[in-house]
């Protein structure tokens, strides 16, 4: 199966910014996002070669993957994969919203 090129949202580099830069701050140390930030490329490799690994969401194009405690929300096309948001699992549902950030 022939990989599609992933692309990143604004919103989702926003997210996985926000993400690597926490755990920068609270450790003092860029060690552990270092290795989140490749446990989540990795994911997106796998994503590229398989979208359709991810769970079904709502809408029929969007898919999640779980990577440590991050939603990985993904939106597949016929030559990409436009990676949507980086959700971490232990905040409330409720602020999750992803209609807000499809196009």
């Amino acid at each position: 199966m022939a990989k599609r090129k992933i692309v990143w949202s604004v919103e989702a580099k926003n997210d996985l910014f926000e993400i690597l830069n926490f755990y920068n701050e609270r450790n003092g140390s860029p060690a552990y996002s270092i290795k989140l930030n490749n446990r989540i490329n990795k994911s997106l490799q796998l994503i590229s070669k398989y979208p359709d690994i991810g769970t079904e969401s709502d809408y029929p194009s969007v898919r999640v993957v779980i990577t440590g405690d991050y939603q990985i929300v993904y939106e597949i096309f016929d030559q990409l994969i436009l990676v949507i948001m980086l959700w971490d699992c232990r905040r409330n549902p409720e602020n999750k919203k992803i209609r807000n950030r499809l196009k």
